[in-house]
């Protein structure tokens, strides 16, 4: 398939056969040959260069969270995805610009080779993109990120943090506290791997979440006190449970991580009022006008203010999505911080 020119109301790629990533039933996905899907007014379709797997695909394919009646659509649940336009129905967006594909997760298609999807949802990225399109795609979970501090800001200049779990997302979280001035960042992980990178992230202590009770740790580091502020990003019933004891008399909290089942979390909250705590979650960072976090995030990799290089460990063919989703999903024992599909 060839790109197209900008077209207005037709579409020469619409029915085309192409490669697609489907969850047939909870636990399993599998790549097929389906259509591409027919463009509305100001969508685009975007060829997919690279598409990288979240926490909350894992927890939507692996665990049944939110998912609609299997077989799903193709290309669901991918939200984090970089490719080129090769159509533009009535949007700015003009064939041959790298994008990134940022979708809710919901309606997204990223592990699909053609997506076609709204305007509003890409972000034009830099002209060096093409040649990095591997870094620029870790701006989708680096923007979410940038995105959950400004919409909750706290000062953590001189403080203590704690960040639970050091996927990508955890691992941005500590780059960008760090940067934000915390004197002590405290981190959590099963994995060696993601530890170390933790610490050239700027991590002070880097503690394997199985070695002990993580708060007896914490309370240790910090003189019986706790910390000042605690991250949750991981998305597992443990960890967001136990994020308030980590946290000292008066402390806040983010819960970052999407949570890995349907039921409903216990949750202590007298203790949570006792210690008069303060607590957030975040969602919807790919609805933000104008997608200003995921171009912040863009071009701190540009100006190599951060580098994700140490982020890139796992790439799988799109035809073999389903062992991609399995070492995302157990990790342990290997040296895997992220692990995306390629097209």
């Amino acid at each position: 398939m060839n790109a197209s020119s900008v077209t207005s109301g037709t579409s020469d790629l619409a029915g085309s056969p192409m490669r697609g990533a489907r969850l047939v039933e909870v636990g399993r996905m599998e790549c097929q040959e389906t259509a591409v899907v027919a463009p509305g007014p100001g969508d685009v379709i975007v060829r997919s260069a690279y598409a990288s797997i979240c926490g909350s695909d894992l927890h939507t394919v692996k665990h049944g969270v939110d998912v609609p009646p299997t077989p799903c659509p193709h290309g669901f649940p991918g939200h984090e995805g970089i490719g080129t336009v090769v159509e533009s129905h009535g949007s700015e967006l003009a064939p041959g610009t790298t994008v990134l594909t940022v979708p809710n997760s919901a309606v997204g298609t990223c592990f699909n080779e053609y997506q076609t999807l709204p305007a509003s949802y890409c972000l034009a990225l830099p002209d060096d993109a093409p040649d990095r399109m591997r870094e620029y795609l870790m701006a989708q979970q680096l923007g979410t990120v940038i995105w959950a501090l400004r919409k909750n800001p706290v000062d953590v200049v001189g403080r203590t943090v704690v960040v639970q779990g050091q996927g990508s997302a955890g691992l941005f979280f500590t780059y960008l506290l760090r940067r934000a001035g915390a004197a002590t960042i405290i981190t959590s992980d099963l994995s060696e791997t993601r530890l170390e990178v933790s610490r050239s992230y700027g991590a002070d202590e880097a503690v394997r979440a199985d070695s002990g009770d993580l708060s007896q740790v914490v309370a240790d580091l910090t003189g019986g006190r706790g910390a000042d502020h605690v991250v949750e990003a991981v998305g597992r019933r443990e960890t967001l449970l136990a994020a308030p004891s980590l946290a000292r008399v008066g402390g806040t909290m983010l819960w970052f991580g999407l949570p890995d089942s349907e039921q409903p979390v216990p949750f202590d909250y007298r203790n949570f009022f006792r210690r008069k705590l303060t607590g957030w979650s975040t969602y919807g960072a790919q609805d933000e006008p104008g997608l200003s976090s995921f171009a912040a995030a863009a071009d701190l990799i540009r100006r190599g203010e951060i580098d994700v290089n140490p982020l890139l460990t796992d790439m799988f063919p799109v035809e073999d999505i389903d062992e991609a989703f399995s070492l995302a999903h157990e990790p342990q024992g290997r040296a895997t911080v992220k692990v995306s599909v390629e097209f």
